[in-house]
């Protein structure tokens, strides 16, 4: 294995590396009905890991840190020794959102703690299974890691609330709202209970880090369209955000294919601001 991995897997590679010792792959898709989904069929060997339950500490009330919130790190080093990972294992996660979903989400909180081996497959399930990955039902049962984690830290930069409402209309940062644009403009909001969008964000949809087949695009072309996007902006000036800190890690995915240091992220996201007193753009007021 390379000394340091690709943050994104071919199909072809995953295919290719299926013996290998140390790898344990994670089914991440989330949604309706995700567990019963993956238990009907998912890729040979992959473990469930469950949104709501492993990778969120999900609140009673989302405006105080929005609909998924980070676990707290001994919860999430219990995830990752039920899931059979320790600090060597290699790990590659899918979805069935091309990443989008929450597998993005997991390699960004593997990343976060210093967890190098770790990649996202591209084109997620169904490309893996055209590729030929053999398909199993039922459930995986994980292997007992060689080392147990001890995590000290979220070591990947976090933004919270009070920082983007200071620095959302300042030329010097850019805040990136990465949803569709119709959420962003306020015309449909099919999950939080207002539509719209923070006041001096910009638009640039998740998406568009993919091509017309569903894959990534190549680093040379995130590494452009990113570039320009942040038009001579240190990283430590670009917060990223979605509706609740999943699919904004997605972008921050493709950063790092790219070759970019990888911004901050506002888990928070619209779920938590739409919440509060702050202003608000959205159709009905502008």
């Amino acid at each position: 294995m390379p000394q340091k991995l690709s943050p994104i897997s071919k199909p072809s590679e995953l295919v290719a590396s299926v013996q290998e010792k140390n790898l344990v792959i994670v089914d991440a898709r989330a949604g309706a009905g995700a567990k019963e989904r993956y238990a009907a069929g998912h890729l040979e060997g992959a473990l469930f890991v469950d949104l709501e339950k492993q990778l969120a500490n999900v609140p009673a009330d989302a405006s105080k840190g929005g609909r998924h919130p980070l676990p707290d790190l001994t919860q999430f080093a219990q995830v990752l020794t039920q899931l059979g990972i320790g600090p060597d294992t290699h790990v590659v996660v899918y979805d069935d959102k091309n990443g989008g979903n929450a597998a993005a989400r997991f390699w960004w909180m593997l990343k976060a703690i210093g967890h190098e081996n770790v990649q996202v497959l591209d084109g997620g399930l169904d490309a893996a299974v055209k590729a030929g990955f053999p398909v199993s039902s039922g459930e995986e049962t994980p292997a007992t890691p060689e080392k147990t984690y001890e995590i000290l830290q979220w070591m990947l930069p976090l933004s919270d609330i009070n920082e983007v409402e200071k620095v959302a209309n300042d030329a010097d940062y850019l805040v990136i709202d990465v949803r569709d644009k119709d959420r962003f403009d306020g015309k449909v909001e099919p999950i939080d209970l207002i539509a719209g969008h923070i006041p001096g964000a910009a638009n640039i949809p998740f998406t568009s880090n993919l091509d017309a087949n569903g894959f990534f695009l190549s680093p040379a072309e995130l590494k452009e369209k990113y570039t320009e996007a942040l038009n001579g902006r240190d990283a430590q000036h670009v917060i990223v955000h979605c509706g609740s800190g999943v699919t904004a890690c997605h972008t921050l995915l493709a950063m790092a294919y790219a070759e970019m240091e990888i911004p901050k992220l506002y888990v928070g996201s619209w779920s938590e601001w739409s919440r509060t007193d702050r202003p608000m753009f959205t159709l009905s007021k502008d």
